[in-house]
């Protein structure tokens, strides 16, 4: 790697002008003398790698610098920093591991390749001793996987758990403030520009586990992939388990949760009921927010705009400071610690609680069926309480802690229960005693 001089401008080729693109080459242009300031150089854009290089943009760099040859932009032995948002497995996998091996510092925010095929990344940045940063692949603009790589390196972490889908925050907030059902809140997210014409990344939960992936690699020093994440999305959440939760003072979250155990750790993306009064419950519209507990620390929350062009762009021009000071002192940063490489528990084994919903028939013996069904599996129940009477019937039920597979078991068998005409809500619930 070739350290460039202070009064030399480090070079730096942007792979895509999206959103996100954009917003990282106005904040360069508008912040360029702080920027050169904190850096000890300045910065320069050599190229632009779009799809479409004549189409008019409104942005102060010079045209020219747009090219549809981003390999070829990538090569260029001037260029110093590699900034991928264009998102995808390919071709930013080709691309980067392509800068890496050249020698060069990568900027990503690209989480499905971290949480898919991170390790070859990393294991490139460590062959070629180069940069990897990727603060903007989790959380947008929160500065959250600095710290727990960095002020929280000496520290033995517990829990991470974590709101980090904006999309589906904002469905759900709408759906508890305003009574909205799923279909309307989804709706009024797309009207808003929250979510993309096609939502299933984020309503099922994929976008999610991507990060959770990265969170849970980063927080307990094990490679941790997106296949190796439990994931559930909110397209079955109903009005009536907004109604229940808050009936228990509780509402509902997609989270990401990942812990770490005595003999592994549990990653997984799910809805939950948590209670009004733990600090997450309070998140609402589109923002994002980490719960962190550790062993010395104690419980530590990182609350901010999770999404969008400036927020993720500002993590981005972080990232570039970074690795441009790094680049000017023939320095790394920290790589990748994966020390630990503790087993991954399979969902089955992870303890968790359920709030059940049955719709059942009002008739004698039936709340001892279905204890007996809780009971058949070793599941505890630590509240139940009946709505209304007659055809209307409904027994609301929430268990104590036991392993979901023993939880679900315990749903199928109520299932096949002839006093139990239907399973009108399934949830996990997180958090409090209630």
């Amino acid at each position: 790697m070739t350290v460039p001089s202070a009064t030399t401008s480090l070079k730096v080729a942007l792979l895509g002008c999206g959103v996100v693109g954009s917003q990282v080459v106005n904040l360069l242009h508008e912040h360029a003398e702080d920027l050169a300031a904190r850096i000890g150089a300045p910065l320069e854009i050599a190229g632009i790698a779009v799809r479409v290089p004549g189409k008019k943009r409104d942005l102060p760099v010079d045209p020219a610098l747009f090219t549809a040859d981003a390999a070829g932009l990538v090569a260029r032995e001037d260029i110093d920093v590699v900034v991928e948002v264009i998102g995808g497995i390919e071709p930013a996998r080709t691309l980067l591991l392509a800068a890496l091996d050249g020698g060069k510092s990568v900027v990503t925010a690209n989480k499905a390749l971290l949480a898919t095929d991170g390790a070859s990344l990393y294991d490139a940045a460590a062959r070629n001793s180069a940069d990897l940063y990727y603060e903007a692949s989790v959380a947008g603009g929160i500065p959250l996987l600095r710290p727990l790589k960095e002020s929280l390196a000496g520290e033995r972490l517990h829990r991470v758990l974590g709101i980090v889908n904006g999309t589906t925050n904002y469905i759900l907030s709408r759906m508890d403030e305003t009574g909205a059902s799923f279909a309307e809140a989804l709706d009024e997210a797309t009207a808003l520009g929250y979510a993309e014409a096609d939502p299933s990344a984020d309503i099922e939960g994929f976008d999610a586990a991507a990060k959770a992936a990265i969170l849970a690699s980063i927080a307990f020093h094990t490679r941790v992939t997106v296949a190796d994440v439990h994931r559930e999305g909110i397209t079955d959440v109903t009005s009536a388990d907004i109604a229940s939760a808050r009936a228990m003072g509780r509402v509902v979250k997609l989270l990401a949760i990942c812990e770490r155990h005595a003999d592994g750790i549990s990653v997984r993306v799910h809805p939950a009921m948590i209670p009004l009064s733990h600090p997450l419950a309070g998140v609402r519209e589109a923002f994002n927010a980490v719960f962190v507990e550790g062993q010395a620390v104690g419980q530590l929350m990182f609350y901010g705009r999770g999404a969008g062009g400036a927020p993720t762009a500002s993590a981005v021009l972080g990232d570039i400071v970074a690795v441009g000071r790094n680049r000017l002192s023939g320095s790394r940063g920290a790589g990748e610690s994966a020390y630990a490489a503790l087993p991954v528990r399979p969902m089955g084994e992870t303890r968790t609680r359920y709030h059940v919903s049955l719709d059942v028939a009002d008739v004698p013996g039936v709340l001892a069926e279905v204890a007996g069904a809780f009971a058949a599996q070793d599941v505890s129940i630590r509240t139940v309480r009946q709505e209304g009477h007659g055809a209307d019937a409904t027994l609301v039920l929430v268990t104590h802690e036991a392993p979901d597979e023993a939880l679900a078991r315990t749903v199928g068998w109520l299932r096949g229960l002839d006093v139990v005409r239907a399973v009108t809500s399934v949830m996990r619930v997180e958090g409090g005693e209630s």
